[in-house]
């Protein structure tokens, strides 16, 4: 019976890819304030400026490729059974092939009605004012913005419950609720952290390996030793 690794990637496996990251230089995503284009308070104030801005970043999700990061942990199916809680909104992790992918911060190729969270649909296009559900309301992007509550936590905090190995890879670790789950690893699960500047993990009970690389390169590291613990 395969082992049962759990891994919660964040924005730093994606940046490799060409999609960057707001927190790691000056607070700004894409040149905007997170702000104007990530909160409930942007959408109302400058609706126009959100689907705008979130049509630009999914044609620009169209222009990138997966990298070696997401690749490995595709691969790794082969040896393990492999869960992936991603922050990341993009479709990179199953376009490499990963085949259990969670979505805590949603997902920029689906929207949803501005008034019903569980209408959503599959969304490759631009999304425009006129866009309407079922019911005749806005359909907005399918993407939790700050302030909002994240779906789909409870069956993340279930996944890492039962997780042999948990990795956290290219995320800072800064963002809650995400950054709380490596608090609901069973006791003696080993932690493997891969990110170039890892932050200290403060309280932490389980047995912890950094890895102070890319997440390319990291995985690399990583997969050898994941097989080795075979």
């Amino acid at each position: 019976m395969k082992k049962k690794l759990v891994v919660l990637t964040g924005a730093g496996i994606s940046a490799e890819s060409g999609i960057k990251t707001f927190r790691d230089s000056d607070g700004l995503w894409e040149g905007h304030n997170v702000n104007d284009v990530a909160t409930p308070e942007g959408w109302h104030k400058n609706p126009a400026l959100v689907l705008d801005f979130y049509n630009q970043r999914r044609k620009q999700l169209k222009e990138v490729q997966p990298n070696l990061g997401h690749q490995i942990l595709a691969e790794l199916e082969n040896e393990f059974e492999v869960y992936i809680i991603t922050q990341n909104v993009d479709d990179l992790h199953e376009r490499a092939g990963s085949t259990n992918v969670l979505h805590l911060h949603g997902e920029l190729l689906k929207v949803r009605s501005s008034t019903n969270p569980n209408y959503i649909l599959d969304w490759r296009e631009d999304l425009n004012f006129g866009d309407l559900d079922e019911n005749k309301n806005q359909l907005r992007p399918h993407i939790v913005w700050f302030g909002e509550e994240v779906p789909a936590l409870d069956e993340a905090i279930t996944i890492t419950q039962s997780a042999d190995y948990f990795t956290v890879i290219g995320t800072s670790l800064q963002v809650y609720p995400a950054a709380g789950l490596i608090d609901f690893t069973p006791r003696e699960t080993p932690i493997f952290y891969i990110d170039p500047k890892p932050i200290k993990i403060p309280n932490l009970r389980n047995p912890l390996d950094v890895i102070p690389e890319v997440a390319s390169e990291g995985m690399k590291t990583l997969k050898k030793k994941l097989i080795g613990l075979i």
